[in-house]
């Protein structure tokens, strides 16, 4: 049972503010992790998170979490503040996320319950503040190449694999902008295109995260089929919550694996993680929080 101490804010903190290194974002039932933690409400240049922070150990590391569509599910995807969500983990210290989400499959052999851990995104959402450096001043161009931690995968891949679960150990996440599925035309498109798993929240948070020189990994849970994959029909939310609640107690179990085994340093650029060093030689308008 999770158990909440009095709300702070930054603003009332001194150098007692409460800190992590690591940070998750998902759905509200993963308060769970924590039996004890302390509720952060964070003000960030970008209006309020989706949520406060929780702040707290979990098995022995220093986790910050953000429910993405705040208590009771109450932003949608396209409303959720991306921004606001990474920079306030910034501000308490967090420099490596797993952000675990629920996907639809475009393909016939990854069925629900895989876990897909991509290493590539599309991004089809629109109406989004896509960066954090849409300010005057000078222009920031951040690399995105390789959307996703290289570290971070590794880890997450070993987790999900010893939790018995089936593993697509890299593919490509199409994200639309919901709130609404895709219809059969545009699932086909994306099956056409090559793309491996379909969301809705994956984008910009990747790309913020990676403004922000955050390390950043996606953890997707496979709920269904998208529409007309292996003469699928509709998806519907009904389908989606089932699967993804038969399924939560193995992803939570990944998650707590994978939180365990992040690097407590900073990543070796030489070994293939330049997440960090992404904001090198390059002047900012402002200076980042944390």
């Amino acid at each position: 049972m999770w158990v909440a101490t009095p709300l702070r804010t930054l603003n009332d903190m001194t150098s007692e503010q409460p800190r992590a290194d690591l940070g998750l974002i998902g759905g509200s039932g993963f308060y769970e992790f924590f039996d004890q933690a302390e509720r952060v409400s964070v003000t960030t240049p970008f209006g309020d998170p989706s949520d406060d922070l929780v702040i707290g150990d979990v098995d022995g590391r220093r986790v910050a979490f953000i429910a993405r569509h705040g208590q009771g599910h109450r932003f949608p995807p396209h409303r959720v503040n991306y921004r606001a969500n990474l920079w306030a983990l910034r501000s308490v210290g967090v420099r490596q996320v797993l952000a675990p989400c629920a996907v639809g499959s475009l393909r016939p052999e990854l069925g629900p319950g895989t876990v897909v851990v991509p290493d590539q995104v599309v991004d089809r959402t629109w109406g989004r503040d896509h960066t954090v450096y849409d300010a005057e001043g000078p222009v920031v161009h951040v690399g995105f190449a390789d959307p996703y931690c290289p570290h971070g995968r590794e880890v997450a891949i070993r987790a999900a694999r010893g939790a018995g679960l089936e593993v697509a150990d890299s593919g490509t996440l199409v994200v639309i902008n919901g709130p609404r599925f895709s219809s059969k035309a545009e699932s086909a498109w994306h099956q056409q295109a090559g793309w491996t798993v379909v969301g809705m929240t994956g984008m910009p948070e990747a790309s913020i995260a990676r403004e922000l020189a955050m390390c950043f990994t996606t953890i997707a849970l496979v709920t269904d089929h998208d529409a007309g994959v292996d003469g699928g029909e509709a998806v519907t939310h009904e389908e989606v919550l089932a699967v993804f609640g038969r399924n939560v107690d193995k992803l939570k179990a990944v998650l707590r694996s994978a939180l365990a085994a992040l690097p407590e340093s900073e990543p070796d650029d030489t070994a293939g993680c330049s997440c960090r060093r992404a904001l090198d030689g390059i002047t900012l308008p402002f200076a980042l929080p944390g």
